[in-house]
């Protein structure tokens, strides 16, 4: 495990799922350039992938620890948090104990909050610890209200569902009802657990020094300047734009086929269809609607739909499409949105897939399902109107919200604007400025460690 270097080192912890790796293994990119070696933990089933896709030689370090979970058991949430409060922190302390054994070890952790329980590990170690947050600040702001929304009887301070009666919108967030809390997902006894585990992770932050977000000034538009915190918030991304890695890792086999298909078509004339990586995001019979919608539309398109996410489409759609539609299992995204013939996304919303519209200049029909995607989906439609909200795949509403975005001459240029604040110069300068700051501090502890 032991690698030789003189840089000082940063130790990566993400949680174990497509969305979070990749936003982090961009910050470590940063970090690298930067001048220290990241060092960068995950499980196998992660690291067979991601290592061997990553061109950087021994500039990071992707170290593994076992997967726990066997193959005939699903990666879902539950499993994984047992193996991240069970596994994980035994294969933190032997990375730390390995590296700081000769006192010129690691002189910081960057820790996706998610996986919280690395932050204790850190604590005993005497190492500094930065969170990560891979998600929009105001779900970060809305997870850390929970006392306060406890405190005024909208939800239970034990299952964290809604009062009786307390369909209301949360406070200093009006996008969002107490029904579309991150943590509502699943069963009763699933969202209670959810609820635990998302306050037992705020408990572990309120020790950090630094919290790293992968989001930008501009979310902030209908809210107060940062609110105090025990932490220093350094909002550093999009992170796709700075850290301009050559390919990003992916878990799945993308269908590169797509990207010469769309070549043949006309320009702002395809549909981009995707409901993100972690789990089945719609069921069956949204999926039926969907299809049927986009028979009758008849407008080019790629869906992304897994293999086993497919049970719903009608007997003979993929004969019926060969014309005008894809129905691929994986996409390249960031190729697809950047090309000339997409015109308009059709997305659960998660924060990446929302970057990654914006980075690549492209309008969003919204289909949020769970977790943070209703807020998300309430800044793209609500504040910064770059997008419209799909209630549902019925035909005549699909058709006219497809109308809608891709011939919205006000969206687009509302698009734009906010393209040039995000991706602009003059953000690139003030994330530049964050990093310098943060790792100013970083520079610091690295020449303590070294005396």
């Amino acid at each position: 495990m032991k690698h030789v270097s003189n840089k000082p080192r940063v130790l990566f912890v993400p949680y174990p799922a497509q969305g979070h790796v990749t936003p982090m293994l961009m910050l470590a990119a940063v970090f690298q350039r930067r001048g220290f070696l990241p060092i960068f933990l995950t499980p196998s089933y992660i690291h067979s992938h991601i290592s061997s896709q990553i061109s950087l030689n021994n500039e990071i370090l992707f170290i593994s620890m076992p997967d726990t979970v066997d193959d005939n058991t699903p990666h879902d949430f539950f499993t994984v948090e047992t193996a991240l409060e069970t596994t994980m922190p035994s294969y933190v302390r032997r990375v730390l104990g390995e590296y700081n054994s000769n006192g010129s070890g690691v002189v910081c952790m960057v820790v996706d909050l998610l996986a919280s329980s690395a932050i204790e590990v850190g604590k005993e170690y005497g190492v500094a610890v930065a969170g990560f947050w891979p998600a929009m600040f105001a779900t970060y702001n809305l997870i850390s209200a929970v006392p306060d929304m406890v405190r005024n009887s909208l939800i239970s301070s034990d299952t964290g569902c809604p009062e009786e009666g307390s369909k209301r919108c949360v406070p200093n967030q009006p996008l969002l009802s107490t029904e579309e809390l991150p943590w509502l997902i699943g069963t009763s006894s699933a969202r209670k657990a959810r609820f635990k585990f998302w306050t037992r992770t705020m408990v572990r932050a309120k020790s950090l020094q630094w919290i790293l977000v992968n989001s930008f000034p501009e979310e902030l538009l209908l809210e107060n300047p940062i609110p105090k915190s025990s932490a220093a918030v350094f909002l550093v991304g999009p992170l796709s734009r700075h850290s301009n890695p050559a390919k990003t890792p992916t878990l799945w086999e993308e269908d590169d086929g797509c990207l010469q298909w769309l070549e043949k078509q006309s320009p702002n004339s395809v549909v981009y269809i995707s409901f993100g990586s972690w789990v089945s995001p719609i069921n069956e019979s949204k999926v039926r609607s969907l299809a049927v919608a986009l028979l009758g539309l008849r407008k080019p398109f790629i869906w992304v739909l897994k293999s086993n996410w497919r049970d719903g489409l009608p007997i003979g759609f993929t004969q019926k499409i060969q014309s005008y539609g894809r129905l691929v299992s994986w996409a390249p995204q960031m190729e697809i949105l950047k090309h000339r013939a997409v015109g308009c996304y059709l997305s659960h919303c998660g924060w990446n897939s929302i970057m990654e519209a914006i980075q690549c200049r492209k309008r969003l029909l919204c289909f949020p399902v769970a977790g943070d995607q209703f807020l998300n989906c309430g800044y793209v439609v609500k504040v910064w109107r770059i997008g419209l909200k799909l209630n549902g795949f019925g035909e005549k509403e699909v058709e006219e919200g497809v109308r809608k975005v891709m011939e919205d001459g006000e969206m687009k240029g509302r698009l734009m604007k906010l393209h040039e604040r995000i991706m602009g110069e003059e953000a690139n300068s003030r994330v530049n400025s964050s990093f310098t700051t943060f790792i100013k501090d970083i520079n610091k502890l690295s020449f303590a460690k070294f005396l």
